[in-house]
């Protein structure tokens, strides 16, 4: 005799709890920020310390392709300085943008450098 296991109710295992980094929840901000139009090209994150301090510095590197995009790009730059993050465990302590690569032609993009100083609390 065989038993028929569709008969029987089963209850699956709660799923694994993810704990979001506070690394991931910049990148997932500035994304934010920068507005669709933007792209991540690259990311690098590096320990940062001070005699009163510890953290992290993260540099980006964001590229905006198109008029609109390019627009997007100077209001994200004017933008970030004074932007206050909400990263818990963490405080932004300084964000700066620089342009890297500008193109106007055959179509316009922008590549903007963007640096921050994350402080553990």
């Amino acid at each position: 005799m065989w038993l028929d296991r569709t008969l029987f109710e089963r209850k699956s295992a709660p799923a694994p709890r993810v704990r979001i980094s506070p690394a991931e929840r910049l990148l997932r901000a500035v994304r934010a920020l920068a507005g669709a139009s933007a792209e991540m090209i690259s990311h690098t994150e590096t320990p940062w310390a001070s005699v009163t301090f510890a953290g992290s510095r993260h540099t980006m590197v964001l590229r905006f392709a198109g008029w609109e995009a390019c627009d997007d790009a100077e209001h994200f730059r004017r933008q970030l300085p004074e932007h206050e993050f909400t990263i818990p465990g963490v405080l932004v302590a300084d964000a700066a943008a620089s342009i890297a690569h500008q193109i106007l032609l055959p179509e316009p993009w922008m590549e903007l450098e963007v640096d921050l100083l994350l402080l553990d609390d």
